[in-house]
């Protein structure tokens, strides 16, 4: 984007001294221009829209509330923000540089030249487009390319953090580790474009079927591994049955190049806070409850503490209330 013609631009007019009607002009070079006078109807605007550029004049001083509630609405990938300021104030311009830090943004004097506001806003619609590429790296960085999940590093960083805050708080989660059965045979039995189309699929009902403060990750070939915050083991055990039951019915609907039976085995662990020292045992405990759940023949989960107990297919729970309604 090298020039403003089409470029979205919101003024956030909420001193209402006439910032305005002095950029009304710009509207001729090409943008398209529009106009809130509150704190409000910016938030709402941004809301239901995304504008390229947002130039705000902000109503209170220093704006760290004004600031920080448009960052929370504001999408930062494809949103820049020009903030006016006055020379003689340096507030406004500490608080940008903490709080859009991360955005991009400039800063434009009150009384700049029109030409000046046009400059700016062309410069910011530059750095936007680079900013943007720059979000799309990091998150293909982060998530796997066949399956949208994360990749083994990110997964295990989401691991660490939410061990640590079950620490802190005694919240229960729950860590589940799954391995497709005979997956082998799928790639020799046919190719490995077959493979792939499994591996999306399943990817694709794992992420379809977690809670939004859940965690999918891939962890390699056909290894699969959900996070699961606020989750005790009664409760984790219904998400092993139902998600076993899931991929178990990819098979039905699985048509072509010829009929496939997918299912997988499953081995989950919880932590309550104090019961494991460490990540690494809570994740070995899945590990080993994984490779029960693989002895017994697969398509079952294993709870590692009462590994001996029936398997999830003779299991019936109650549903597991936690779980969007399409869960």
């Amino acid at each position: 984007m090298k020039s403003t013609h089409g470029v979205r631009t919101l003024i956030g007019d909420h001193r209402g001294q006439g910032l305005s009607a002095w950029l009304a002009p710009l509207s001729s070079s090409g943008l398209a221009v529009d106009v809130s006078q509150t704190l409000g109807a910016t938030l709402t605007y941004l809301a239901d829209s995304a504008p390229h550029v947002l130039v705000l004049d902000a109503l209170t001083r220093g704006c760290h509330v004004e600031l920080t509630r448009i960052t929370e609405e504001l999408d930062r990938a494809h949103s820049a923000v020009l903030l006016v300021v006055d020379p003689a104030d340096p507030v406004p311009t500490i608080a940008a540089a903490r709080i859009l830090g991360d955005l991009p943004y400039d800063l434009v004097h009150r009384g700049a030249p029109l030409e000046e506001y046009q400059l700016r806003i062309e410069h910011l619609c530059e750095r936007l487009t680079s900013h943007g590429d720059l979000v799309e790296a990091r998150y293909r960085a982060m998530h796997d390319d066949l399956t949208d999940l994360l990749r083994p590093k990110a997964f295990n960083a989401r691991l660490y953090e939410h061990f640590s805050a079950t620490q802190r708080h005694d919240l229960p989660m729950a860590l589940v580790l799954m391995d497709l059965d005979s997956f082998g045979a799928v790639n020799k039995t046919f190719d490995h474009t077959t493979g792939d189309r499994l591996i999306a699929e399943v990817g694709r009902t794992i992420g379809d079927f977690l809670r939004a403060e859940d965690v999918g990750g891939r962890l390699g070939g056909d290894e699969f591994a959900m996070l699961l915050p606020y989750t005790g083991r009664v409760d984790a055990a219904h998400v092993v049955q139902r998600i076993r039951q899931r991929i178990e019915r990819i098979s039905a609907r699985w048509d072509a190049p010829s009929a496939i039976q997918i299912s997988t085995s499953i081995g989950f662990e919880t932590y309550d806070g104090k019961d494991l020292d460490s990540v690494a045992t809570l994740r070995d405990h899945a590990e080993q409850a994984l490779k029960k759940a693989k002895a017994k023949g697969g398509n079952c989960g294993v709870y590692f503490r009462t590994p001996d107990e029936p398997d999830s297919r003779e299991a019936n729970p109650a549903p597991f209330a936690p779980l969007a309604p399409n869960q």
